[in-house]
């Protein structure tokens, strides 16, 4: 190496710095990073809230959710599969629809990674509750931190922040350890629960099995904290850079936690319903009052502690602090890594590019914790923060069958070590079951992702007008034609439909909704195959990132 490319103050800054990662993570610590990330606060939570909103109906909620999120897992296993590179969820519509596109659905993915780490703190302190010294940290009623939960809950972000600083075969180590005990937990309760009391009763207490019909089946599915608790299999796409052999774990891993996420959530639903005791219901399911499991901060343990089963509370009770800050620890890896890919196409800043000596993506890390602090204010408690990062996921999900369906139109001959069956018929299906989850979420929810992704779209033309990345990406406007009449017509149908502000006197009633949506999103589907990048662009962007010395750094042991 020459003089100058030792001196430390020769040349651009931006090719000094460190910009490479490392592959190091094996399938355990891929499939753990996915299944961690399934099993965090929604476990803990989801089917109280689920059973809220739907009553026992909220089994069926569970069934659509999985089945739903099987769908977009198994387009995430093949794309995972064949361009394993950092941060992948938000680089696939790049390659296929060009800047644009990509831009815009990077920042969905990067809005939820940084936004899941608050919700999985707010859980740790909703529960810790229970014990005396977390007196005035939350609201038991309203679940909203006071000043001193805020304060805690930064302390709690910046701790997962500095492990992820550590570097990700220590992170990976961690995570897999903490997957064991957040795996088990679970299992313990379902197994305890069914023998201690299973009243099959409950399925017709309160006001009925399904209280509010249809539409509450639906609205539990986004709402009430199911996709959620489904969100996270797609950690093993965010790591795929890091993994020391992609083409196989990458898929493995995706498949594998979201069949076995999808059959622990349902289990859960149904102990949860059946174990709570009589008193412990009012005349509705979603009635308030003293003793009522709808105001159980801490819902399986309370069940627990009511059925005389202390020692199980008290398992669940810690286990409360152990899965949420690890499904938070390793959202806070994928957000960095997010930023990274981000950077990596020219969208952010080039700082988010670089890498320290331990070769993690520092400037990631501390935006994500900045991000999830925020997030406290505006958004302090478990469930109002559900429905925000629900939307942006769909949106960020609603990429990949897009994204699919290009490549398997342009590359029909590449590599795919996972190659999804009926790719023609459920790469559309899953872009509407994204869609719909987006209806079912709500006005309420969808006004205040309208306004994350405008704030995301000021970052990114100021990072492109100032200048402040080296890489300059195409902004192919013919291929993202389709990107602002979506986005604008799935606002428009979401305010006018029966999850509007109008309710029940919406313009669209309840049923024909999911219609419009369904018609949107095959319009829009096909709109986006016709103007895809061509063979010879994607190819070209693809062959960029799949160079070893451009975005990663193999080891050697």
């Amino acid at each position: 190496m020459s003089a100058t490319q030792d001196s430390p103050t020769a040349g651009p800054p931006t090719k000094q710095r460190n910009t490479k990662l490392l592959r190091e993570v094996g399938l355990i610590g891929l499939m753990w990073a996915s299944m961690g990330s399934i099993i965090g606060s929604g476990w803990l939570f989801g089917p109280q809230e689920a059973l809220i909103v739907a009553g026992p109906a909220a089994i069926i909620s569970w069934l659509i959710g999985g089945v739903a999120i099987v769908v977009l897992a198994l387009v995430h296993a093949e794309l995972g599969g064949m361009y394993p590179v950092s941060g992948g969820t938000a680089r696939f519509p790049h390659y296929a629809f060009g800047g644009v596109a990509g831009a815009s659905f990077g920042w969905f993915a990067w809005l939820n990674a940084a936004t899941v780490a608050p919700i999985e703190v707010s859980a740790m302190l909703t529960y810790a509750g229970h014990y005396g010294f977390a007196d005035g940290w939350i609201n038991p009623e309203t679940q909203v931190l006071s000043a001193t939960g805020i304060v805690v809950a930064i302390i709690l972000m910046a701790i997962l922040t500095a492990i992820n600083f550590l570097g990700v075969k220590r992170l990976a180590t961690t995570n897999s350890a903490a997957t064991w005990w957040k795996i088990a937990i679970p299992l313990l309760t379902i197994l305890v629960l069914a023998i201690a009391n299973f009243d099959t009763g409950n399925l017709t207490a309160a006001n009925g099995f399904a209280p509010e019909g249809l539409k509450g089946i639906f609205a539990a599915v986004s709402t009430g904290g199911i996709i959620f608790s489904y969100l996270g299999f797609e950690q093993a796409d965010q790591l795929a850079g890091e993994s020391s052999n992609p083409k196989r774990d990458v898929p493995f891993a995706i498949i594998g936690s979201v069949i076995f996420g999808t059959i622990l959530y349902i289990l859960l639903q149904v102990v949860f319903l059946f174990a709570l005791p009589a008193s412990a219901i009012g005349d509705t399911w979603d009635q308030t009052g003293d003793g009522l499991y709808t105001t159980f901060t801490g819902p399986f343990a309370e069940i627990a502690t009511l059925l005389s089963i202390g020692w199980l509370a008290a398992i669940i009770y810690v286990d409360a602090i152990i899965s949420p800050a690890g499904t938070g620890l390793i959202y806070t890896t994928g957000s960095s890594r997010l930023a990274y890919g981000l950077a990596r196409n020219g969208y952010v800043p080039g700082v988010f590019e670089w890498t320290n000596k331990r070769n993690v993506p520092w400037a990631g890390l501390i935006a994500a914790f900045v991000t999830g602090c925020i997030c406290f204010l505006p958004f302090p408690s478990w469930q109002s923060l559900v429905g925000l990062i629900t939307s942006a996921s769909v949106l960020m999900y609603g990429g990949a069958p897009l994204s699919l369906g290009a490549f398997r139109r342009r590359l029909p001959d590449a590599d795919r070590p996972y190659r999804l069956p009926l790719a023609a018929v459920l790469c559309p299906l899953a872009f509407v079951i994204a869609n719909l989850i987006i209806l079912w979420t709500g006005w309420d929810t969808i006004w205040k992702l309208g306004v994350s992704i405008l704030i995301g779209y000021a970052i990114l033309v100021g990072n492109r007008v100032l200048k402040l990345n080296e890489h300059k990406p195409t902004l192919d406007w013919k291929a993202a034609s389709w990107l602002i009449p979506y986005l604008v017509g799935m606002g428009i149908i979401v305010f006018i439909s029966d999850f509007g502000p109008e309710g029940d006197d919406a313009l669209i009633p309840f049923g024909w909704d999911a219609l419009v949506v369904a018609a949107w999103s095959l319009l829009i589907y096909y709109w986006a195959m016709a103007v895809a990048l061509p063979t010879e662009q994607i190819e070209e962007m693809i062959g960029e990132v799949e160079l070893p010395e451009d975005d990663m750094e193999p080891v050697t042991h």
